[in-house]
């Protein structure tokens, strides 16, 4: 063939490999009907021999055992079809029904008729027993099994969600972040208080218990977490917060909210509580007396020529003499942080204030 041009005619190796693997099926074709064949006649033999040794007639024995030899390999044809995991499964459940039935035969039939209902008992205990293993098999989880034999049982780790977090949203990016870890619970309670508030006829009510069923579905969906609605009813006890702390002491856990009377009442009652308003503290930038930030001042504020303005978290920033300049950015200066349990106030004064004195 010349350089630069193409062959267009089949090439031969192809052909040779697919004529080679041909004949090598068709050779384990011909040796296992070879064997079947072998297998089908030694099982007639054995059948003539054993019939000819009880006095029986030969043919008959013969008959039987090339039926037994069938039977068998229908078995084994039936078998090369099914997952090898899905025919130990079977066989696993066949030998515990098997047991499970010698066990009831011996328990609840000692007497007379044994011989007759042991079989009988076997024979469906096995059918059984390899039937549902099959069928409960998608539901086997062998690794999980393994893995409680070898770990200790640990206590489940329960978080117990009020109506206020729920509709807040901010819990559920926090567990979507992974920072909170273990089973959400949602008692059946909170979720009709959450029903209740989606079908008032306040529209502002009714956005917000919207709101926070889309937050609990959107968990129920997303993957690696786990949201359990729990149906413990307290029918002694009317009011929904002294449910959730009478729940969180029955199964011991912690109460996931952002209301202050709760959090209150929890701590009271020994209830460990994840409050996500002190979450958001915490996580706030730290400011220290000195610092100078700008701000856009945005109302006057409760005393006399006082500014307020917000950081971008929300942080209220007071500011001395920010009255004048309200709808201006101004840089300022801070004199003290007021720490709170509803959050964080910053006291400023005017940058050029500061500078003056």
């Amino acid at each position: 063939m010349r350089p630069g041009t193409l062959s267009t005619g089949p090439s031969p190796r192809p052909e040779a490999a697919a004529a080679a693997s041909r004949t090598v099926r068709t050779a384990r074709s011909a040796a296992s009907a070879a064997a079947r064949a072998a297998f089908l006649g030694a099982a007639a033999g054995l059948g003539a021999l054993w019939s000819g040794a009880a006095g029986a007639p030969a043919a008959w024995g013969a008959t039987a055992g090339a039926g037994v030899g069938a039977v068998a390999l229908v078995v084994e044809a039936l078998a090369r079809r099914v997952p090898a995991r899905t025919a130990l499964c079977a066989a696993a459940g066949g030998l515990a029904g098997m047991a499970c039935a010698e066990i009831l035969v011996r328990v609840l039939w000692p007497g007379p008729g044994t011989a007759l209902v042991r079989p009988l008992a076997v024979l469906g205990g096995m059918y059984l027993g390899g039937v549902l293993a099959v069928a409960k098999l998608p539901e086997l989880d062998v690794a999980g099994v393994l893995r409680l034999l070898r770990e200790p049982p640990q206590a489940e780790n329960y978080k117990l969600l009020d109506t206020s977090v729920i509709i807040d949203g901010r819990a559920a990016d926090v567990v979507e972040a992974g920072f909170l870890e273990g089973t959400l619970v949602v008692p059946a309670f909170v979720l009709r208080e959450l029903q209740h508030i989606a079908d008032s006829s306040d529209p502002l009510k009714r956005n917000r218990g919207r709101r926070g069923l889309d937050i609990l579905q959107r968990m129920q969906k997303k993957a690696g977490i786990r949201v359990e609605i729990h149906e413990q009813e307290f029918p002694e006890i009317r009011e929904v917060d002294a449910k959730l702390v009478a729940l969180a002491k029955r199964l011991g856990a912690k109460v996931v909210t952002n209301d202050f009377n709760l959090n209150k009442v929890c701590e009271l009652q020994g209830i460990r509580v994840l409050n996500v308003n002190e979450l958001t503290n915490a996580l706030r930038p730290v400011v220290l007396p000195g610092e100078e930030m700008r701000v856009t001042v945005l109302r006057e504020g409760k005393e006399s020529n006082q500014g307020v303005a917000y950081l971008d978290d929300g942080t209220m920033v007071v500011i001395d003499n920010g009255r004048r300049h309200i709808g201006q950015t101004k840089d300022v200066c801070v004199t003290s942080v007021l720490q709170t349990t509803a959050g964080r106030m910053i006291f400023s004064r005017l940058k050029e204030e500061a500078e003056a004195a």
